[in-house]
């Protein structure tokens, strides 16, 4: 049995679905499907996800969603037109979703129904079963899934008289049956998920691109593709910023050893990326930065001779919305990396009173504009790359405020300035991969 599923762009209208549905016809094993919410179809469009967020975002501010959920409902009536599914039964859920959101069910449940809705309909194209995720996926409040979740899906797919089947991605729900959404790109979750529980030989990972590349081809116009990646250098290379894969996505297959295919809908017949166990020959396998970083700088004398310091600071972080990313530790102190978007000025500089307050510190600080740029391979750890790579840098004149190196098997990582990420991405790449 071969699981796949078909990210946003492969689904953004009539005609992508068509070859969605091709490319299932080619081979009968290509029986379980999850698909994400339609997705652009040109660069001025915009995604459902997004619409449906503004949705709530109206209901919130005390008003009704009817207005833009009249463009969500345009859209799907036009898909389901072209590929000659029958409106009723989508008018119908299309009705109790607008009221549903309308009457304030929250931005997880608006923001899901894209799937629910695109699955709901790819469902009726393809005659296959519908299988909505909040019935089968339990979300725990960590965002972990809860090992219960393999055994009701497993049960739904043995159980049925169906051949085929299709799971809306990138939701499930609470264990009181609360609708709650994975993370952005939480389609490839579900797929995961849903490989791992029906015991797939392959999970397909479909999407606009063939492949992972070794760079961002948006910097680097002829990064190469590559062929197989482990699953730690894929969650390595999706953490410092590559988004054809979501790092998390790995976790459910790792331990049946599953492989992934990473293949483009709109050329099937391209080999794509496989992703293993133990990954490829080649010894590097890509560079990527992350911008959008804001800094977190904490130093007191001592810092780590109270029992518990980093756990409770890290918590007071939590409280204030602030998740960091990245890490790096002193005798005396502590660099955190975040998110720019998790905190306002205001919410920030309450913060950093309270740190400064609660815990005596000496120093606490917040300053943005921040891109880590990770280099990922397996050879990482023995080949002297990093220095290549530094001297790179150096070349390009372009400053670097930390190096991590030997905290990762298959990475080490570079700190410099946002506005310095593409042009450190391609001095890099020239000196590692040309």
């Amino acid at each position: 049995m071969t699981v796949c599923k078909f990210g946003g762009s492969s689904v953004a209208d009539a005609s992508q679905i068509k070859k969605v549905k091709a490319i299932l016809d080619s081979d009968s094993k290509r029986n379980v499907v999850i698909v994400s919410a339609p997705g652009k179809r040109c660069r001025d469009d915009e995604k459902i996800t997004d619409l449906l967020y503004k949705c709530n975002e109206m209901v919130q501010n005390g008003g009704s969603c009817k207005s833009m959920f009249s463009t969500i409902e345009k859209r799907f009536l036009s898909i389901a037109d072209e590929l000659n599914v029958d409106r009723k039964a989508l008018i119908s859920q299309l009705e109790e979703i607008r009221c549903l959101i309308d009457a304030g069910s929250g931005a997880d449940y608006a923001a899901s129904r894209g799937e629910y809705l695109s699955a709901f309909l790819i469902s009726q194209y393809l005659d296959f079963e519908f299988v909505d995720a909040s019935d089968c996926i339990v979300i725990n409040s960590d965002g972990t899934v809860n090992p219960y979740s393999y055994d009701k899906i497993r049960m739904i797919v043995d159980n049925s008289k169906k051949k085929g089947f299709v799971f809306p991605g990138f939701y499930g729900s609470t264990e009181d049956g609360v609708v709650k959404t994975f993370s952005r790109g939480g389609s490839d979750i579900t797929g995961s998920v849903v490989a791992r529980a029906v015991g797939a030989a392959l999970y397909e990972n479909w999407t606009d691109v063939s492949g992972f590349l070794s760079a961002d081809p948006r910097i680097v116009e002829d990064a190469k593709t590559i062929d197989t990646i482990s699953y730690n250098e894929v969650r390595e290379l999706s953490d410092y910023g590559a988004s054809v894969f979501h790092e998390e996505a790995i976790a459910p297959v790792m331990k049946s050893g599953i492989p992934i295919n990473i293949k483009n809908t709109n050329s099937p017949e391209d080999k794509g990326t496989l992703i293993t166990p133990e990954g490829g020959e080649r010894k590097l396998a890509g560079v990527s930065a992350k911008a959008g970083l804001s800094r977190i700088k904490i130093r007191k004398l001592m810092l780590f001779k109270k029992h518990g310091m980093r756990h409770a600071l890290l918590t007071m972080l939590h409280i204030f919305g602030i998740r960091p990313s990245f890490s790096l530790y002193g005798i005396d102190s502590i660099v955190w990396f975040y998110d720019s978007r998790m905190a306002s000025e205001s919410v920030l500089a309450a913060m950093c009173e309270r740190l400064k307050s609660e815990f005596e510190l000496d120093e606490v600080s917040v300053d943005h504009g921040h891109a880590i740029l990770g280099v990922v391979g397996s050879s990482v750890p023995s080949d002297g790359s990093y220095i290549r790579a530094a001297k790179a840098l150096e070349d390009a004149s372009i400053p670097v405020s930390f190096l991590n190196y030997g905290s990762s098997d298959v990475s080490y990582s570079f700190g410099i300035a946002e506005c310095d990420r593409e042009r450190a991405v391609k001095a890099v790449y020239d000196a590692l991969f040309r």
